[in-house]
């Protein structure tokens, strides 16, 4: 049942490192993690983040069963079950203090970034922080040789996936406001948002 993504062993203390800085102080604080994939980002960021409720969630079953897996080897107390959630759907929590999620924008089509900006949105208070991490084009150009090879692979495998521009992505989140962009290794990006 678990998988193993070695791109989320590579990324995570990254990754960490701006969640610790930008995520709530406050003990008890909810994080919904969409798209949580294998699930060991959220078995991660729970055990080092113990003082915050990590929420992982995902559309693919398979998704959650390894996250289920994961979570159970873990067996970390403020690590929740995980939430079947497509973001173009109705939203199983209608609150966070919260959101992180990291390789989804590029692997669905445009309307679910759409959707997860509107999601977000609605379940977070002013001054929440949205975390996205992955790929993306900055002034219409791809940063990297190997992002503009992984894109045009993506588009090849579903022409409605690929890199997105930040720029379109930030103007289309409404409601929140671009606290900071974090450049992270292999050519990634860690993008802020905080709603207003």
């Amino acid at each position: 049942m678990k998988q193993h993504a070695p791109a989320a062993e590579r990324n995570r203390d990254p990754i960490l490192a701006v969640l610790r800085r930008v995520l709530p102080a406050r003990p008890g604080a909810l994080v919904l993690e969409v798209a949580s994939g294998s699930g060991q980002h959220a078995v991660h960021f729970a055990a080092a983040l113990p003082h915050l409720r990590w929420q992982p969630s995902d559309q693919d079953p398979v998704a959650r069963d390894s996250v289920a897996a994961w979570r159970a080897e873990a067996g970390l107390d403020n690590l929740l079950p995980p939430l079947s959630l497509d973001v173009r759907g109705p939203w199983p929590v209608q609150a966070a203090d919260a959101i992180f999620c990291a390789n989804m924008i590029h692997i669905s089509p445009w309307d679910c970034t759409l959707a997860l900006l509107s999601g977000a949105a609605a379940v977070l208070p002013p001054g929440s922080p949205l975390v996205l991490y992955g790929p993306y084009r900055r002034g219409g150009a791809h940063t990297a040789p190997s992002n503009a090879a992984f894109d045009a692979s993506l588009r090849a495998r579903d022409p409605s996936w690929g890199v997105r521009d930040l720029e379109a992505v930030v103007a289309q989140a409404r409601g929140f406001a671009l606290d900071e962009v974090v450049e992270m290794p292999a050519n990634n990006l860690t993008v802020v948002l905080r709603r207003g």
